[in-house]
């Protein structure tokens, strides 16, 4: 970890929890519920590189998404699994 002029630490990219879970729910932009392996239910975004290539994110598909350590009811969705 690093430190920031503010006083604060700065995560490095590795500090991030990865699960995989099931589109349930569609939300208006770009955000969806997400239900992961373990039985719970998060709000997930879009990452920036699905925006950018155009991937369609539909209820029913199997995605890997990305948790902050410090708010585990909400993540970024990075990839989607081929069916």
């Amino acid at each position: 970890m690093a430190s920031c002029q503010f006083g604060g630490t700065i995560l490095a990219k590795e500090d991030v929890i990865e699960v995989e879970g099931k589109v349930i729910d569609t939300l208006p932009n770009a955000m969806f519920k997400v239900e992961l392996e373990n039985g719970a239910t998060i709000l997930a975004h879009v990452s920036g590189k699905i925006r950018m290539h155009y991937i369609r994110i539909l209820p029913g598909d199997r995605v890997t998404v990305e948790l902050s350590p410090y708010d585990l009811t909400k993540g970024r969705i990075t990839y989607r699994f081929i069916k």
